[in-house]
């Protein structure tokens, strides 16, 4: 096919470099892993500049599509810049059930990129804090940060893990489209629409949520937080994991390695 792959051309193509991914080094998959956390960090605090008081003008449902449009911006530095994003990761299962990866490898990578991916974000919370950007539009900006930190942290254990699985869903997807594409328009044409689609959806995803949770903290202790009138009492360090990463991340491997990677090994890479 010309300008793109067939589906068993990309789930070959997806299992080749999901091989190449678990013989990084750990030292490489940290320095792109950090890289990841804070490309989707930029995908982050953009939406949440761009969308801070569209919804009032434009309504919130295309205030949601403003925001997943732009947030786009962080998979495909991703995946055409060249980093180590967990959730997409996730489909290293994918090798992993062809016995062309063992299960440590694939735990190996997972391990090293998820906290490379956090400290990444941790890195552009501290930027874009410092930068004062969150003072736009009398602090509309930060208000909004707030409030998107603060809602993730009151999710009911349930809603979060279902959000997580229709999140990586489509994030897997958005990398399969990707890899399906050989020119570098079509892979930010694969990337942008399941990504947008998740975003605006209301999905949950574990990298952007070290972006948006530690955000929110930092700004609790500013006048937004004051001006913002919410109750922060769950916007704590501890809050992040207790309240959102655990079943956001569980959630991210249901619908990334399940739903895309082993659906997809039984369709096009299982041998009789």
């Amino acid at each position: 096919m010309i300008g793109f792959n067939s589906p068993q051309e990309t789930a070959q193509k997806v299992c080749e470099t999901c091989i190449g991914k678990t013989k990084l080094s750990w030292i490489n998959m940290m320095i792109l892993g950090i890289l990841a956390g804070a490309y989707i960090g930029f995908g982050a605090e953009l939406s949440t500049i761009v969308s801070h008081d569209t919804s009032g003008y434009l309504g919130i449902g295309f205030s949601k599509f403003l925001a997943g449009s732009v947030f786009s911006v962080g998979l495909m530095l991703v995946v055409i810049g060249g980093a180590e994003l967990f959730t997409g990761n996730c489909l290293i299962v994918l090798s992993a059930s062809t016995d062309k990866t063992c299960l440590r490898g694939m735990f190996n990578n997972w391990f090293w990129v998820y906290i490379a991916n956090f400290i990444g974000s941790l890195l552009l919370v501290w930027i874009m804090f410092n930068s004062g950007l969150w003072k736009i539009n009398k602090m509309e900006v930060g208000i909004k940060a707030l409030e998107i930190a603060n809602l993730k942290v009151n999710l009911p254990w349930k809603e979060a893990f279902f959000r997580g699985i229709g999140c990586n869903w489509l994030v897997c997807l958005a990398v399969w489209l990707a890899c399906a594409s050989r020119t570098v328009t079509g892979k930010i044409f694969g990337i942008y629409f399941p990504i947008m689609a998740f975003v605006a959806s209301g999905f949950e995803h574990s990298v952007a949520n070290m972006y948006f949770i530690p955000m929110g903290i930092f700004l609790k202790a500013t006048d937004a937080a004051v001006k913002s009138g919410l109750d922060l009492t769950n916007l704590t360090w501890s809050g992040i994991f207790i309240k959102n990463l655990i079943p956001v991340t569980i959630g991210n491997i249901a619908g990334g390695a399940f739903f895309v990677g082993i659906f997809y090994y039984f369709t096009y890479m299982k041998t009789k």
